[in-house]
């Protein structure tokens, strides 16, 4: 079900994850929010693709726990020593929301990007009025690094397969990298090339409203679950506005 939910549905859940937890700064909802996305990203079966991406950032996140535990203006109370240095109760608390909202934003947007295909996201966009050319140049820019991985490893394996040594020490491997990168750029070139003919066949330059290979699929429960988000939104705004304690 998550990876059928539409790309357009998932950025409006980035956004009410995003904002939420500012509109209502409280750990208790932050960790809600966190929580929710785990859970999608448990149901898309992709949890354990973005434990690498939380591990890359678990660095940033430490050393925002020090410099605010120890370093914030405001620090008065402390909460524990550790080697003569002090950390400080009111220090740690800030630390601690700024990496529940960066948590929630990874987990967030892993949503989109884990369960979602880049050529997808583009259709959607062109489908509700973004220029085609402009979709096409992002859709080309996404796929630019995977052609250009496969293209260099089929060089590599064509000249490997001539005796080329391409494995081994440091200098061996720059000898052997120099001389495919002229191949690579050749063939992105004569790539380019026939990509743009291929479009000039299809007369994508045509000012004609432009169709799709594929049809839309539309489930009712999109419109559910984006009404219960914009609730939501609305309702963490009322909840800020009347009745949140300042």
């Amino acid at each position: 079900m998550i990876h059928k939910v539409d790309p357009i549905t998932k950025i409006l859940y980035i956004i009410l994850a995003i904002a939420v937890p500012i509109i209502l700064p409280n750990k208790i909802i932050a960790l809600i929010l966190l929580a929710i996305s785990i859970i999608f990203l448990s149901f898309g079966k992709v949890l354990k693709r973005v434990i690498p991406i939380i591990g890359f950032s678990f660095i940033v996140l430490l050393s925002v726990i020090v410099i605010q535990g120890m370093f914030r203006a405001g620090n008065k109370t402390v909460l524990f020593s550790l080697g003569g240095l002090h950390f400080y109760k009111e220090g740690l608390s800030y630390a601690f929301d700024i990496c529940l909202r960066v948590l929630n934003i990874l987990c967030s947007v892993a949503i989109l990007i884990l369960t979602t295909k880049p050529s997808d996201l583009i259709e959607s966009f062109v489908r509700r009025g973004l220029s085609p050319k402009i979709g096409y140049v992002l859709s080309s820019v996404l796929q630019l690094i995977p052609e250009m991985t496969s293209t260099m490893s089929r060089i590599t394996d064509a000249q490997r397969s001539r005796g080329m040594e391409t494995e081994g020490k440091f200098i061996v491997r720059i000898k052997a990298f120099l001389p495919l990168i002229a191949p690579v750029v050749m063939n992105s070139i004569a790539g380019t090339r026939e990509r743009s003919m291929a479009l000039e066949v299809r007369a994508f330059d045509s000012k004609v409203k432009k169709t799709f290979l594929n049809q839309e699929e539309v489930y009712g429960y999109n419109k559910f679950i984006r009404l219960a988000m914009v609730i939501i939104f609305i309702l963490a705004v009322i909840w800020r506005i009347f009745i949140w304690k300042r």
